[in-house]
């Protein structure tokens, strides 16, 4: 109990009878994934490892050799002890409330505007939630998933890359199933409020949710694959949480503000400033207080 408990896992004593979860969580199980995908996508998974524990799943794959073209390797982990989200951020996962899936996968040649693909996989996440959960979560560019402006998750990617040669990318999902109120309040005193899936009022299968990624994502590298951004453009666009918000965006040199205006079909940032529309390609950015 001890050991759950420095883990982030909320554990509740009940008097003569021991211990309980107050939320129960479905342990991931490798065997049940599989069996929920489409036969042509078990087959282009040459790998699936579950972790009870890790640092990070994105640094495992990130260590490995890269997946033969086709192919993917897929890790998850009940419970991470230094995930990564955007800019370096600790992303808080205790066992069993979250769903830390990385997948590793080769592209022959590094795809043209390869810095669309967070947002790709993005909408890929919101076709698992729909699918499985009857959920319909909101887009924050560059690559996190919102419920009522609370953040459920975010995708993080990393690119092994040979100049004119092979990609290998290793994509990071995290999604939050069932942190518990203390692990939400440790999130929201960072000043990144939060939510996840049972807040949400959602019941659903952990290994059903994770299979419909898995799933989408297969489908949606092949199609970034032949037409880079443009399969998933109008469903990002209808999902853009930002679009019409007043925002400040901030780079390495600058803040700016402006009005969001959505994404171009390279993946940039349209910002309506005083001096016409800008685009960006990275940066951080903070929604404005209505007034």
């Amino acid at each position: 109990m001890r050991t759950l408990r420095a883990s982030g896992a909320t554990v509740h004593a009940v008097p003569n009878r021991g211990y309980r979860l107050p939320q129960a969580s479905e342990p991931l199980d490798a065997q049940q994934i599989l069996r929920r995908l489409p036969p042509a996508l078990r087959q282009a998974v040459r790998s699936l490892e579950i972790l009870w524990r890790t640092d990070s799943t994105n640094s495992v794959l990130l260590s490995r050799p890269n997946p033969p073209f086709g192919l993917a390797d897929i890790v998850l982990a009940e419970h991470q002890t230094a995930g990564r989200g955007r800019r370096g951020r600790a992303w808080l996962a205790p066992p069993g409330g979250a769903i830390c899936l990385s997948l590793g996968w080769s592209f022959r040649e590094v795809p043209p505007d390869l810095g669309g693909l967070g947002l790709a996989v993005g909408v890929c996440v919101l076709r698992a939630l729909r699918e499985t959960a009857g959920l319909a979560a909101r887009l924050k560019w560059p690559n996190d998933i919102l419920v009522e402006r609370r953040k459920l998750g975010g995708i993080l990617i990393e690119l092994r890359a040979e100049s004119a040669g092979p990609a290998c990318v290793v994509i990071g999902i995290g999604l939050n199933a069932a942190l518990g109120d203390a692990v939400l309040r440790e999130i929201a005193a960072l000043g990144l409020p939060a939510a996840d899936l049972a807040s949400a009022g959602v019941t659903v299968s952990r290994n059903a949710v994770t299979a419909a990624m898995i799933a989408h994502v297969l489908q949606g590298l092949q199609e970034f694959e032949q037409g880079a951004l443009r399969p998933f453009i109008d469903e990002w666009r209808a999902a853009d949480a930002l679009r019409g918000a007043q925002v400040d965006v901030q780079t390495p040199t600058e803040t700016v503000h402006g009005v969001a205006r959505g994404i171009d079909l390279h993946g940039a940032l349209l910002i309506e400033t005083l001096r016409g529309v800008r685009r960006f390609i990275s940066g951080e950015v903070t929604v404005r207080p209505t007034q």
